[in-house]
């Protein structure tokens, strides 16, 4: 089929493009991210909880060490006859070796809260454990009890975790503060891994769990989706009602809608029968009219055939706009396909014009369907095929085939004389008629553009390069 050019959308860059922040209309979306957001929550959450617990336990574990080591320094220190406080033996031998990290230490709090240090093990090298500003108020407030810290820097600049508490000793009033210290680089190395390898985890368990939330809405919202598609298969003319079984929950929503789609039906169904009753009413007294008014010569009897006519005209034009207007608002399901029907008026038109030797090509996809009733789509062609025919000299060219998705064009030209620029717009206007010698209503064009608006499709004429006239019109498609 040649090829039909299809306008493009038009494209305005020249307006400022806006940004707004809406809330997803996607239920999908919704869902997921919600879960999402509060697995994700939930899992940081869970590793700050489970890494600040193994860190606790790991500094529980060298808090029970630390306390070993002020117990023993306290039993082994004792006062001396001038009021000195002296350590005997320490047998842990770590803090005998230099720089050894575990350290222990022994000062005495003045009035101010200062401490002032009186001895200190080896493994110090003559360095002192830091302590925090207020410890010797914080550990008056729990004495006896041991008050644990961590310090960033040791004697060799090493992380350590402290260990302080405050006693009396057996002949002395003035309290003494013991310290203890160790190493804690491998506990937080550790407390790393440990944080490391739970993250990784809790990440992998956290993408697991989205795509295991992903894959249940989706399962979830199955039958919203088919709904969807069936809806659709009904608007696109595949089908004439939802079809399928849904759960308990949606099956109320289908029945509905067929429902809704049953009673459009009878409306139109019920609108029919009233046009029809409508026309049989009008045309038989227009009809009665004629036929008194047909074997009698003079002015008025010519006025009331005349006028007669017109009426007749007037009414079919009308109530063919109804009916269309009626299946348009309501033919939900029609799908009719457009090669059968142009091949039909083609050979009927054909015939009419048999004289002239008229020859009309026409080319269309197999699978090209018009989404709406025959007799519709039938009163379009036939008027712009006819109406070709009947200006032509002796070729009408119809050419169909698709757009855009759910959409078609049709092309109608013929090798006439075709329309003026100018006249084209009054051409379709009701009752115009372009040459008052050749027979008709002027009612053709008026009535193909009609129709063709109620189905929310658009006629525009143009120059064909066979020489008349080009009709193109864009209808709904149904999909093949």
């Amino acid at each position: 089929m040649d090829d039909i050019a299809v306008p493009e959308p038009s494209n305005d860059n020249t307006r400022p493009m806006r940004w707004e922040l809406r809330p997803s209309r996607s239920l999908t979306r919704r869902l997921i991210w919600l879960a999402a957001g509060w697995i994700g929550l939930a899992l940081i959450v869970t590793g700050i909880v489970l890494t600040s617990v193994f860190q606790e336990s790991a500094f529980r574990r060298l808090g029970s060490t630390l306390n070993e080591t002020i117990d023993e320094v306290v039993v082994a220190s004792s006062i001396t006859p001038e009021g000195q406080i002296f350590i005997g033996e320490i047998r842990d031998a770590r803090t005998e070796r230099l720089l050894s990290g575990k350290y222990w230490m022994v000062a005495e709090p003045d009035a101010s809260g200062e401490l002032s240090v009186v001895a200190g093990s080896d493994s110090l090298g003559g360095s002192v454990l830091e302590y925090e500003p207020g410890l010797v108020e914080r550990l008056k407030g729990a004495f006896g009890q041991t008050v644990s810290y961590s310090a960033d820097y040791g004697p060799k600049g090493e992380p350590l975790r402290i260990a302080a508490s405050i006693k009396t000793l057996p002949g002395r009033d003035q309290p003494v503060v013991f310290f203890a210290g160790v190493d804690r680089t491998d506990v937080d190395a550790d407390t790393r891994q440990f944080a490391t390898v739970t993250w990784l985890a809790l990440v992998l368990l956290g993408l697991g769990l989205v795509l295991a939330v992903f894959v249940q809405v989706r399962i979830g919202l199955r039958p919203l989706y088919d709904l969807d598609h069936s809806i659709a298969d009904v608007h696109k003319g595949r089908s004439n009602r939802v079809q399928g079984t849904y759960p308990r929950e949606i099956q109320p929503l289908a029945d509905q809608v067929n429902l809704l789609l049953e009673h459009s039906q009878e409306t139109v169904e019920r609108q029919r029968t009233h046009v029809g009753n409508l026309a049989h009413a009008l045309k038989t007294p227009l009809a009665v009219m004629l036929a008194e008014a047909g074997n009698q010569q003079g002015a008025l009897p010519d006025i009331v055939r005349r006028q007669a006519r017109i009426m007749r005209d007037q009414v079919e034009h009308h109530l063919r706009r109804a009916r269309a207007a009626a299946r348009a608002a309501h033919g939900l399901g029609e799908s009719t396909p457009v090669g059968d029907v142009i091949d039909e008026l083609a050979v009927m038109i054909e015939r009419v014009f048999d004289e002239k030797g008229l020859e009309i090509d026409w080319r269309a996809p197999d699978d090209l369907a018009f989404r709406g009733e025959r007799q519709d789509l039938q009163e379009i062609f036939g008027n712009l095929i006819e109406n070709a025919g009947k200006w032509s000299k002796r070729r009408v060219r119809v050419l169909a085939g698709p757009s855009i998705p759910g959409q078609m064009v049709v092309v109608v030209e013929d090798d006439g004389p075709g329309i003026p620029e100018e006249q084209r717009d009054a051409a379709l206007k009701r009752g115009t008629r372009m040459d008052e010698d050749t027979p008709g209503t002027g009612l053709g064009l008026s009535i193909v553009d009609e129709l063709v608006r109620a189905y929310g499709g658009r006629l525009t004429l143009g120059s064909s390069e066979m020489g008349g006239l080009k009709v193109m019109l864009d209808l709904p498609a149904a999909d093949a």
